[in-house]
């Protein structure tokens, strides 16, 4: 996995370079041949050439440079971008620490929220049967994480919509963004969870045969289907709040949510009241909704800020 890594940070660059002029079409085409390719290359490498998983990891990696090498032909062959990008030039290196100030706050405010899910299910094999409550809590933090891109879809466009009007002048088109995106979270987060009631029953044999497996992973899915509604508004929020240029308040909001109030509440749950696997979807329930009040409260003073 580790060729991936690099691929993904490329991958960002170019990106969040064609999002802040508006070139959203190339880069779904992009991600349309690469997923294609993807489905394609990974059944080789996982059967037919005897990898097995470590076949699905290189599979992975290639795809990721798949993507980057097709949207950096673009971005070097369109006339879209033949004003925006004119090569390397020492400039990119002006203000340098003015970037460093929004990048490592946003940054860190990624991580924060992704790493607190994944020591959940590090801790879930402290549990009775670890087995049984590591497998499920993974199928759970992969189906929630597979439903979490569309809200993330929707944070990347509202960040960039926000920091262009904010830019522009245009606190009003800003406010208006933000009031659209939410509708947008809502609607999804209903729809979403709906289907992952209706299916909660069967959607445990998508990873495994085991009935144990099969029936917990059922328990758990409408609390994951609550959780995904709040998560996916805590992510367009904090899209609003990168796009204000306040990464340091994201920041912060996911520390105090996930790590002083939804781990601890997790492991009092799992350890003291007994509660067991469910601690993970009651975790991004209770951390989500801590962290989506949490935005909220500190983006409404933007609508005077920029007025």
């Amino acid at each position: 996995m580790i060729p991936s890594i690099f691929a993904y940070g490329l991958l960002q660059c170019l990106v969040k370079f064609l999002q802040t002029q508006n070139i959203v079409f190339p880069m779904m085409i992009g991600a349309g041949i690469t997923t294609l390719l993807h489905l394609l290359v990974c059944w080789i490498l996982v059967f037919k050439s005897g990898l097995g998983g470590r076949g699905a990891a290189l599979a992975n990696s290639i795809s990721y440079w798949v993507n980057v090498v097709l949207l950096a032909l673009y971005v070097k062959f369109s006339s879209s971008c033949a004003k925006s990008w004119t090569g390397f030039s020492k400039e990119a290196l002006h203000n340098i620490l003015t970037f460093l100030k929004l990048a490592i706050p946003s940054a860190v405010m990624v991580c924060l929220e992704m790493w607190s899910f994944e020591m959940m299910v590090l801790a879930s094999g402290l549990l009775p049967n670890p087995q049984l409550e590591t497998s499920v809590l993974s199928i759970c933090l992969n189906t929630a994480s597979t439903v979490w891109m569309i809200p993330y879809g929707l944070s990347n466009a509202v960040s960039t919509r926000v920091s262009n009007e904010l830019g522009a002048g245009h606190p009003h088109a800003a406010r208006l963004a933000v009031s659209v995106v939410l509708v947008m979270a809502v609607t999804e987060g209903v729809l979403v969870g709906a289907v992952l009631i209706l299916i909660r029953n069967l959607w445990g044999y998508a990873y495994s045969n085991e009935v144990e497996v099969v029936r917990y992973v059922a328990a758990m899915m409408p609390i994951l289907a609550i959780s995904n509604l709040l998560d996916g508004l805590q992510s367009v929020l904090s899209g609003s709040v990168r796009g204000c240029g306040w990464q340091k308040v994201g920041a912060f909001v996911n520390l105090g949510s996930y790590y002083l109030v939804g781990i601890p509440c997790a492991l009092l749950f799992a350890f003291v009241l007994h509660i067991g696997g469910m601690v993970r979807s009651l975790f991004s329930l209770f951390s989500s909704k801590k962290a989506t009040e949490r935005v909220y409260d500190s983006i409404i003073p933007v609508e005077a800020a920029v007025s």
